[in-house]
């Protein structure tokens, strides 16, 4: 059972790496909102769903007309993050800029109105869909192109599954060395540890690629669609592009200015709105495109499809540092491949009597767990510098 257990890790790291990137995408528009207004938007699961159900209306609608896939990818994309973006600004504009203009201090108003705006999202939308077409599930049309597999080359998937045991090696390492810290009465990882840790990490998985030698990593044969790929490019120019704009542009800087202080940054010629409004508009537009690549991977979407990703989204902002671009980034990645481990080993290890759905309370789990020993997640929770 351990050699089953060995060979199925790499095309599992590989799976989770995958989930983890879509993960990653949607964090990245709670860490945004929170960054510039310490606010958990919870309809941001609905902004990911009124995205993933625009993308299928288009490729439905869309499909005779624009024969190639990749186009028709590309337009669903548009539209998908557009649609997204839109939902987001009305969210801000009508939910919550009023209870700032009325200076609401108890933070539990903005909290309950983001739910009630996720309760009114779900049923506006099925009450479209019940509409226009009768029936609320939307299906994507299957592609031969996407659908179409190919064989990593052994030397890159090795690198690929050799990186993703590093990051979890690391992020192991890094909660076990804070709670021995914790339970010495000491708080915090300095950054030498946190380098140390790094190292160690990287010691370990190399020390595993040694133990190995080509018996599990030499011959993977592992196997990726062509819709994975997708998603994983797309997703990566993404997190690089939001990256590049929040830190080299003018909209970047405006955008940390607000997240630091919007009184001082108001003074400075800054309308604080108007950059808010740009916050939710590009983190509506990530969660519509993260929404189109889930339905890419996984094909039904409905009005409901976006609460369960949403939390476990929310719960890779917590654990990568929520306010934290490259905490949410690395939170949903690390989510993924925890969640793609756990889903797949707990069905051998408990012989069939937990199966692939208990992966659900993995998720749920880790987010208590941070909650409890370390809110301030992996990176650190941004207050000065949080966007």
């Amino acid at each position: 059972m351990l050699e089953v257990l060995i060979q199925l890790l790499p095309s599992v790291l590989l799976e989770g790496l995958i989930l983890g990137f879509v993960y990653a995408m949607i964090a990245l528009g709670y860490t945004m909102v929170y960054g510039v207004l310490e606010l958990i938007n919870f309809a941001h699961s609905e902004i990911f769903m009124s995205g993933a159900v625009a993308g299928a209306e288009t490729f439905i609608l869309l499909k005779a007309a624009v024969p190639n896939p990749f186009i028709l990818l590309a337009l669903a994309i548009l539209i998908g993050g557009a649609v997204a973006a839109i939902v987001a600004i009305l969210v801000e504009r009508l939910a919550y800029r009023p209870l700032r203009r009325r200076g609401t201090t108890n933070r539990l108003v903005p909290l309950i109105t983001a739910i009630g705006a996720s309760f009114f999202l779900q049923d506006l939308v099925r009450l479209i869909e019940g509409l226009w077409h009768n029936a609320f599930y939307r299906r994507y049309p299957s592609f031969e192109v996407f659908e179409a597999t190919y064989t990593l080359p052994n030397l890159l998937g090795s690198v690929i599954i050799l990186l993703t045991l590093w990051i979890v090696f690391w992020v192991l390492a890094y909660f076990a060395y804070w709670i021995y810290r914790a339970a010495t009465g000491t708080k915090g990882v300095s950054r030498r540890a946190s380098r140390g840790l790094w190292i160690a990490s990287l010691v370990l998985t190399l020390l595993v690629a040694v133990i190995d030698r080509g018996t599990v990593f030499g011959d993977l044969g592992l196997t990726i669609q062509m819709k994975s790929i997708l998603v994983v490019v797309i997703s990566f120019a993404m997190l690089y592009g939001l990256n590049w704009l929040v830190h080299k542009t003018k909209l970047g800087i405006a955008i940390r200015a607000v997240a630091q202080d919007a009184q001082t940054a108001s003074l400075m010629g800054i309308d604080p709105d108007v950059i808010i409004t740009y916050t939710f508009l590009i983190g509506g537009f990530l969660g519509g495109v993260a929404g189109v690549l889930f339905g890419l991977l996984y094909t039904l979407v409905h009005p409901y499809v976006g609460f369960i990703p949403g939390i476990k989204a929310f719960t890779a902002a917590v654990l990568g540092g929520i306010g934290n671009i490259t905490g949410a980034a690395l939170g949903g990645l690390v989510l993924g491949m925890l969640e793609m481990l756990g889903g797949t080993y707990l069905t051998f290890l408990t012989n069939g009597a937990m199966g692939t759905e208990y992966k659900d309370i993995l998720a749920f789990a880790i987010l208590i767990f941070i909650l409890l020993f370390r809110p301030q997640g992996i990176m650190g929770e941004q207050v000065g510098e949080k966007v």
